[in-house]
């Protein structure tokens, strides 16, 4: 969050404010917090590919609070970065409002992250813990709305479902009477990983909510995301690997259309993005379209430059 960018960064779209989007009945398209790639440049490249909402990736609110280092380095936007919406990890109401009133200024609303499964944010009460105790999220919710002055500002809780889909819809429902804006539903328990996800557990919270309802899990393609969308009967769905290796699939493309890799490029170098994100997000976008010779080549490359003159040797762009 450098004091250069920050000059220039607060979002004059207020038009796009993304409850509104929630509440329009059309599918909003959302790209989901992921950890070290859902950053600035590659929202930047989804945005250009009729993504409507991107959320940046989990931040910890304590080291975000305390630290300027923290703050410098994890959250990095600019004026055409909008709506936005800052995810954070936190267990503590007083800390996450603190966090909460530093960003306002440049995003449109905060989520907190009560749905990631890792056993590193678990142990330090982050996460899909919080699913199993709702006061806490209900006090966390409470002291960011009496914090932060700007009604328009949203407050989300993104989660996970429990065995008991009773207990999650009765989370959801407390959720909304403290005033959250929406919630998001990964549709997996904590504990699972590769299994299919319960879309009509989704569908259930949904049917039990006034508030709106975005739609998470193992979405790879816009059919895919227009059919969980009528499955669920929700108001938005939210993809995370779907869009790393497509990050045009919201526009409707099947697989990464070379104009993609190109716009990555030229964003990725406009930002002074570090070589192995650089590098990492091309990896994913070409998963498909290179043959497994291709990709030994590619991932072993060390440097932009190499980078810039594969992609020209073998695409003659």
């Amino acid at each position: 969050m450098k004091s250069d960018c920050i000059r220039t960064t607060i979002c004059q779209e207020r038009k796009k404010d993304p409850i509104e989007m929630l509440h329009s009945g059309q599918l909003v398209k959302v790209c989901a917090p992921m950890v070290r790639y859902s950053k600035l440049a590659f929202r930047t490249l989804v945005r250009k590919y009729s993504c409507d909402l991107c959320y940046t990736p989990m931040i910890v609110a304590a080291d975000f609070v305390r630290s300027i280092k923290a703050r410098d380095s994890e959250f990095t936007t600019n004026q055409g970065d909008c709506p936005l919406i800052v995810q954070f990890a936190a267990n503590d109401a007083r800390l996450l409002s603190d966090a909460a009133r530093i960003v306002c200024p440049y995003a449109n609303g905060i989520d907190i992250n009560c749905g990631c499964p890792q056993r590193w944010a678990m142990a330090e009460g982050y996460g899909a813990c919080l699913i199993n105790q709702p006061e806490l999220v209900r006090d966390m919710v409470k002291q960011v709305r009496n914090q932060v002055e700007n009604p328009t500002f949203s407050v989300s809780i993104k989660i996970r479902i429990h065995d008991d889909l009773t207990r999650t819809v009765d989370l959801c429902r407390k959720a909304e009477a403290t005033g959250v804006s929406w919630i998001t539903v990964h549709g997996r328990t904590a504990e699972e990983r590769h299994q299919p996800v319960h879309y009509e557990a989704i569908k259930i919270i949904k049917e039990n909510m006034s508030i709106p309802v975005i739609a998470n899990g193992d979405i790879r393609n816009l059919k895919e995301a227009k059919n969980v969308w009528h499955i669920t009967g929700t108001d938005g769905v939210m993809v995370a690997r779907g869009l790393l290796a497509n990050p045009a699939m919201f526009a409707g493309y099947e697989e990464t259309p070379l104009k993609c890799i190109w716009d990555w490029v030229d964003i990725a170098l406009e930002l002074g993005t570090p070589y192995m994100c650089f590098h990492q997000h091309l990896m994913y976008m070409m998963e498909k379209i290179t043959s497994r010779q291709e990709k030994r080549v590619f991932n072993a490359l060390s440097s932009t430059s190499a980078v810039l003159d594969y992609l020209i040797d073998h695409y003659g762009i």
